[in-house]
């Protein structure tokens, strides 16, 4: 089968499953289409890649082609422009609400924060704020998903909006061209589908699916949702899609995470854990300590060994021996998103024959990146913004233990991915994904998602279309005499009751 075959049934198929999944009995915003795109491009390769745009400046050599993207490319540079400055309108629109949500999402607004201030002792200063607005454009997507007027409905569309492009395309860009696939430094071939490298492929394979897990398990469970026959058809044939895409991506990480993350959705969904919330605790530090400590107690190849993965994890340990010492700072670092242009070099020279030298642009730990970029400062923050929103994941799972379970299960994935990838870089689908989970846990918090148990399930979607529509919702009694609802709501409630 030729490629232009492919990608007509490919067409033809995609529109099958789009057709297959629709749902009226919910509408969504059309603006979820901005993070859509944005994912799309975030999951994939920049729009200029697949124009086949050449970027401006650098030459043959490795840190030419470094310096080159301090300049970017003007294609996406407007691209991503042009979604930023829509989704701000959209938000503008809607207020009231984003402002309460920004409230309550202290620990993630000081990090940012902290990464804008840091722009001003790096050393490429210009880029380094080019490529913050871009990460305040990550935010600006989740606030998107999470404000819109059904946000259930909307993260579900994310999952296959985003599904349905990339990983059927990734299948027939893999077996039937060669922009699917690669090589790498060492000359052995790869699987990249719509991205650069395998290791985004099993990225965008990993938190696609882990969502699609999730739509799949609620409609296994609501037995009354409209269409569910078919919508069943469209999530499982996604599932199956999403497989095999982590499959051909051979990225032992993302296999890792997902299996991780499927686990406690799963587990999650037991009445064990259920009627005893507080089990979840025991299982996410079994699972995690229990890794940590075979490591240290010398099982470490062992752990390897079974993630596919040389004892050194493939070079990776190599490269955090060389690049550590040449952090300028210990305690605020080289400036946000600044490392890899300034001190390239120096750690080239700490790798003295290193194979994979080509690709020295990344610490291939997300903990060790932040090191780097933001010093001991850095490494805090995000401790505090892990912990804060594990906490508030928690807190949503005994509220609405459907979509507490998905932040559970996103955050805790994200943040062992960050072990052996960079996990918290901008314009990657992990650190989108991980703040789309804790800011979502705070929206169920905040009843946006649905009320309590004891509150049953409307009162929710009343409260999110009371406030985009700029009224006051009508409560009942019972709820505002609800002792249930978390301190951190009444910033939402105050500003419903002056509209």
């Amino acid at each position: 089968m030729g490629a232009p075959l492919a990608l007509a049934i490919f067409s033809i198929g995609i529109a099958g499953l789009f057709y297959l999944d629709r749902d009226k009995s919910v509408r969504t915003s059309i603006a979820l289409w901005l993070p859509v795109m944005w994912i799309w491009i975030v999951g994939s390769r920049p729009v200029s890649a697949w124009l086949g745009i050449v970027g401006i400046g650098g030459g043959p050599g490795r840190f030419n082609q470094l310096d080159a993207t301090l300049d970017g490319s003007p294609t996406d540079a407007a691209v991503f422009a042009v979604l930023l400055a829509a989704g701000i309108l959209v938000l503008l629109n809607r207020r009231s609400l984003t402002s309460a949500l920004l409230k309550l999402s202290g620990p993630i607004l000081v990090y940012y924060f902290y990464c804008l201030a840091s722009v001003s002792w790096s050393p490429f200063p210009d880029a380094a704020f080019k490529r913050w607005t871009k990460y305040v454009g990550d935010l600006v997507m989740v606030l998107i998903i999470v404000t819109d007027v059904h946000p259930a409905a909307a993260l579900k569309r994310i999952f296959s909006r985003v599904g349905f492009i990339l990983l059927p395309l990734s299948i027939v860009l893999t077996r039937y061209t060669d922009l699917g696939r690669g090589y790498n430094p060492s000359g052995e071939p790869s699987n990249t589908g719509v991205t650069t490298n395998k290791n985004s492929l099993g990225l965008i394979a990993c938190v696609i699916s882990l969502g699609v897990l999730w739509s799949l398990r609620t409609l296994f469970v609501d037995k009354g949702a409209p269409n569910r026959g078919r919508r069943l058809v469209a999530q499982g044939t996604l599932f199956a899609f999403g497989v095999v895409v982590l499959q051909m991506a051979h990225s032992a990480t993302s296999v890792a995470c997902f299996i991780f993350g499927a686990g406690v959705l799963l587990a999650t969904s037991l009445p064990a854990f259920k009627v005893r919330p507080a089990r979840v605790h025991a299982l996410l530090l079994t699972i995690v300590l229990g890794g940590g400590l075979l490591v240290l107690s010398g099982g470490e190849s062992l752990v390897t060994s079974a993630l596919g993965r040389d004892a050194d994890l493939t070079g990776r340990t190599e490269i955090w021996a060389a690049e550590i010492p040449v952090c300028p700072n210990w305690l605020i670092g080289a400036g946000f998103e600044s490392f890899w242009n300034g001190y390239a070099g120096q750690v080239a020279r700490n790798l003295p024959g290193y194979w994979n030298i080509s690709n020295l642009n990344s610490a291939h730990n997300g903990y060790i990146e932040l090191y780097l970029d933001l010093g001991w400062a850095g490494i805090v923050l995000i401790g505090i913004i892990l912990l804060s929103g594990y906490r508030r994941a928690f807190m949503a799972f005994q509220r609405i233990p459907e979509v507490g379970s998905l932040c559970l299960a996103y955050i805790a994935a994200m943040a062992i991915y960050s072990v052996t990838e960079v996990g918290f870089r901008v314009l990657t689908a992990s650190w989108v994904f991980l703040l789309l989970a804790i800011v979502s846990a705070e929206g169920v918090n905040a009843g946006l998602f649905g009320a309590t148990a004891s509150e049953g399930p409307v009162q929710g979607a009343e409260l999110s279309r009371a406030t985009l529509a700029g009224r006051k919702p009508a409560f009942s009694g019972k709820e505002r005499a609800d002792s249930s609802h978390p301190a951190r709501i009444a910033p939402i409630w105050n500003q419903y009751r002056k509209e």
